[in-house]
């Protein structure tokens, strides 16, 4: 399993660089949108702030346009790229022609059926979105269930995104996502517990380590 962070903003890529477990960065058209940053100097900064893959989402309509706008980015981000396409008849048209050239990803599926057009496809990843599966679909998990079972000995992997809490992060690994895409808060919540926190605490009121001075 890889967690990537889902965000454009500089500052928190460099944060989760800094973290040393984080594999890469996923942005889509609204996390760009956040950034006072032109797209192109976003990308190239991200794609130096990781050594993994960079997501990069389409946003163009029509085939040529699309797949245009995949070449393109492939030339700012480089190996590193991956393309995020749309899932709609276009955005598989697009993926099989492409992605003989640069890794895709399948985005915005809903249905298990989708995913099984995604793999045809040649897509690297077929992204779930979670959270905002369950309040459209009414349950999330499900999907991604659903998915796992269409995508078994595949090679088209499940990144699971629109995650709220940790418990929705790891219901998705455990109904069979391969990654996950969080944003930074989401991140650093993965990483405590209260339990964990009066542990340490008990731990340094009680004990000795090699750099407590001696008394």
């Amino acid at each position: 399993m890889s967690i990537f962070l889902d965000s454009a903003i500089i500052a928190e890529a460099q944060a989760a660089k800094e973290f040393g477990w984080v594999k890469g960065i996923t942005t889509n058209p609204t996390l760009l949108g956040k950034t006072d940053l032109p797209v192109k100097t976003t990308l190239k900064q991200l794609a130096e702030l990781t050594t993994g893959e960079v997501f990069y989402q389409l946003m163009s309509s029509t085939y040529e346009e699309m797949v245009a706008e995949g070449r393109q980015a492939f030339e700012i981000i480089g190996t590193q790229t991956v393309l995020k396409i749309p899932a709609s008849l276009i955005g598989f048209q697009v993926a099989a022609c492409l992605t003989g050239e640069i890794p895709c990803a399948i985005t915005a599926i809903y249905s298990p059926a989708q995913a099984a057009i995604a793999q045809e496809a040649g897509a690297k990843y077929a992204i779930a979105y979670v959270n905002r599966a369950t309040r459209l679909l009414g349950d999330g998990v499900a999907l991604v269930t659903e998915m796992a079972r269409v995508l078994a000995d595949s090679s088209t992997e499940i990144m699971a995104a629109s995650i709220k809490s940790p418990q929705e992060a790891v219901a998705s690994v455990q109904a069979g996502a391969h990654h996950l895409t969080l944003p930074l808060a989401m991140l650093q919540a993965m990483t405590t517990h209260e339990l964990s926190l009066q542990t340490i605490d008990e731990f340094a009121s009680n004990g000795k380590g090699i750099l407590q001075p001696v008394s």
